[in-house]
């Protein structure tokens, strides 16, 4: 089963949503604050594929909201529907651990394209972590286990999301090669992605937080001026 999960406050958007969602083969769990929303996941538990949080919500935002999912579960897909004029909780939303976010109003064409990509992404995630017969990755430092989906830093264990682990992924299996925004769109959302080139910057900013000793000075996600980046070791 296809399950979502839709937390939005706005009744008239909410059912639009839903009514999309259900048509293309989703099953789908709704809320309409973000603490009904955690109830609801709370209930079913690892049975939800994926969110779709609006970011204004009573009681519970949708930040809020996806740090909890997040926390819970590494492996779901989150995506964000923001406003226009909400520029800041976009970034934001990608360094709490959103997958993706859509912008208000937006068409049931974009709308499941992006649910459908995000989808494909965790069930790949599920596949590979099955079947794939390589076992480890050991570039310097860093351990990158295929299997158990997990980062470590000399023995220590950083916690990615499933973008970020795709993405490491990628510049794990091409060391020191320079990669550009667009391939790395390409290899982690998909050639079909309707969104924009900064959800890259923004996780790899993400990333530096994490692998870096000092994100502000990295030395192994190192940019390419003009390209994109590179994993040094």
């Amino acid at each position: 089963m296809k399950n979502i999960l839709v937390a939005e406050d706005e009744a008239a958007i909410r059912e639009f949503i839903v009514i999309n969602l259900q048509r293309v083969g989703y099953t789908v769990l709704q809320a309409a604050d973000g603490a009904d929303a955690l109830r609801i996941y709370e209930e079913h538990g690892g049975d939800i594929d994926m969110a779709l949080l609006d970011i204004m919500m009573p009681v519970m935002d949708g930040l809020e909201l996806c740090k909890e999912l997040r926390a819970r579960d590494k492996n779901i897909g989150i995506i964000m529907l923001t406003a226009k004029t909400q520029e800041m909780d976009k970034v934001t939303g990608l360094l709490v651990g959103a997958d993706d976010y859509v912008t208000k109003p937006f068409s049931p064409t974009e709308l499941m394209a992006r649910v459908d990509a995000v989808y494909r992404r965790v069930v790949m995630n599920k596949e590979t972590k099955e079947t794939n017969s390589q076992t480890t990755i050991v570039l310097g430092e860093f351990t990158l286990d295929l299997r158990s989906r997990t980062l470590k830093k000399s023995g220590k264990m950083i916690e990615l999301t499933q973008v970020e682990f795709q993405i490491i992924e990628y510049f794990f299996r091409n060391p020191e090669a320079a990669l550009s925004r667009t391939d790395i769109l390409n290899k982690v959302w998909g050639d079909s992605y309707f969104g924009e080139e900064k959800v890259v910057d923004v996780n790899i900013r993400r990333l530096r937080m994490k692998v870096e000793d000092d994100s502000s000075a990295p030395k192994h996600l190192v940019t390419i001026w003009g390209h994109g980046y590179k994993w040094m070791i």
